[in-house]
């Protein structure tokens, strides 16, 4: 029985110091949690992400837009392919609206060779359906589209991916907010792929140097047409011909000089692009055209503190090209359209069509480079830190050479009537106001109205022989130039 009595009390008491031992091995108190810490090196709404020396900033915009007599993004109130804001009937659209989700993720990371930064900027949009034809079953059904605007690395003064060009002035084609179709200046508002360097020299200036992926419709690219394929039904809608552009083989070159300082800011841009076409015909034996290069340059001008308030800013810039037309009648600029008024003389209608084109060539010929020049600007007021209002304007001019012209005009003869004189070439013109009311930070709403006109060269009329997406009939039309009126109206919460 003693013997049985020790075990138990010798069992107990190693379970007691057991228990003890486990009881002293627990920690006083939990582990801290690491909370997410402000990074104040690169500006508010920076963070150190948790567990790295990164800072992180993440922000956007929500935006909902309604246009009344434009197009597509705001802009002129022309007709397309697809679109059909200038053919007044009842196939046109008399409003448009757009929801869309902005979201810029910044990174940076302090680093023995500077900050590395990498940036992305991805947009979500919602559209009004377009009307295309003249029947229900060619209406495009509304549907969400996503977007990547920017998506770049930089380091140690390069940048490596899609974001805006250095050619461009800051505030794009809006110097002082307006339309989409501002010609007069560069605009790659939704980014352009490239390889970039930037040098820094102190007090605000730098120079930079890049190369360009210029190679599709909505950047750099414009039309490049053999118009020995052209149609009348073509023609009508101011397409001239066959967009003929062969494969890559150079991306643009560009270059640039800024001075960025409290009084404004100045900055001289010049580009390089090479005009590559395809074949005369249809296989390699037709033949085509040499290789020719087009250029551009463009100077910027900022002027900020001036007397009239606070805030106030004078935004103007000019730009020349030749052979390089995007750099004038920019990347949100229809390169070709047409459109429609009342009655002409004599006439079922008055119509005013354009074609826009780096350059111009037919079988056995070179390729005839076009020439535009450009000026846009605007000027904004603050009445005080809720309202503001601007003016602004654009006005272009594009002209083909001699050769092109012949060749364009051969093909307008099947359709001119008796007395019509044949000029490709045009001036386009925007001037329109806006009024901004902030009532707190960071949430904004629009009024923004703009007229534009399309001075076309043609004169007299045409046998158009119709145009199906816009429910046109073949008859004669009057060839007169043409104006549209549109109005923004947008709500917008910047975050």
């Amino acid at each position: 029985m003693k013997v049985v009595k020790s075990l138990l009390l010798g069992t107990a008491a190693t379970l007691i110091a057991v228990g003890g031992a486990q009881a002293a091995d627990l920690p006083v108190k939990a582990k801290a949690v690491e909370y997410v810490k402000v990074c104040s090196l690169y500006g508010a709404g920076f963070y150190y992400m948790p567990g790295t020396d990164t800072c992180i900033k993440l922000g956007g915009y929500l935006r909902a837009d309604a246009v009344l007599g434009g197009t597509g993004d705001y802009g002129f109130n022309n007709s397309t392919s697809s679109v059909n804001g200038g053919s007044n009937n009842r196939v046109t659209n008399y409003y448009y609206s757009r929801a869309r989700f902005d979201f810029n993720v910044d990174t940076r990371t302090a680093t023995e060779y500077g900050v590395v930064r990498t940036y992305a900027d991805m947009v979500f949009t919602y559209d009004t359906s377009n009307v295309t034809g003249s029947g229900p079953s060619t209406i495009s059904p509304s549907a969400p589209a996503l977007g990547l605007y920017h998506a770049f690395i930089q380091f140690a003064g390069f940048t490596f991916g899609r974001t805006v060009s250095i050619f461009d002035a800051p505030w794009q084609s809006y110097p002082a907010g307006g339309p989409d179709t501002i010609p007069g200046g560069s605009n790659h508002t939704n980014g352009v792929n490239q390889a970039a360097y930037t040098a820094d020299f102190g007090q605000g200036i730098t120079a930079s140097i890049a190369l360009q992926e210029e190679t599709t419709a909505s950047n750099g690219q414009s039309n490049l047409w053999n118009v020995s394929s052209g149609t009348a039904a073509q023609f009508v809608t101011g397409v001239y011909g066959a967009n003929s552009w062969g494969g890559t083989r150079s991306p643009d070159i560009l270059g640039a000089v800024r001075v960025d300082q409290a009084w404004g800011l100045a900055q001289l841009s010049v580009a390089a692009h090479d005009l590559h076409a395809a074949y005369y015909g249809l296989t390699e034996t037709s033949g085509h055209p040499s290789d020719k290069w087009g250029w551009a340059v463009q100077g910027s001008l900022s002027i900020k503190n001036i007397p009239t308030g606070a805030g106030d800013v004078i935004n103007l810039q000019a730009v020349y090209t030749d052979g390089a037309t995007r750099y004038n009648f920019q990347s949100l600029f229809p390169q070709s359209f047409f459109m429609f008024s009342g009655s002409g003389t004599g006439a079922y209608q008055s119509t005013g069509f354009a074609g826009i084109a780096d350059g111009v060539f037919g079988t056995t010929t070179g390729i005839d480079t076009v020439k535009t020049w450009g000026l846009r600007g605007g000027y904004t007021h603050n009445w005080s830190p809720n309202w503001a209002s601007a003016v602004y304007g654009g006005y272009a001019q594009l002209k083909y050479g001699n050769t092109g012209k012949a060749l364009i005009c051969t093909n307008f003869a099947a359709i001119a009537v008796a007395g019509s004189t044949c000029n490709p070439d045009f001036n386009f013109g925007v001037i329109g106001v806006n009024t901004v009311w902030t009532p707190v930070k960071n949430l904004a709403f629009t009024a923004d109205l703009s007229w534009s006109r399309l001075d076309q060269k043609y004169s007299g009329a045409i046998a158009s022989p119709g145009i199906a997406t816009a429910a046109k009939p073949a008859a004669v039309y009057e060839l007169k130039d043409q104006n549209s009126v549109s109005m923004l109206l947008r709500a917008q919460r910047n975050f």
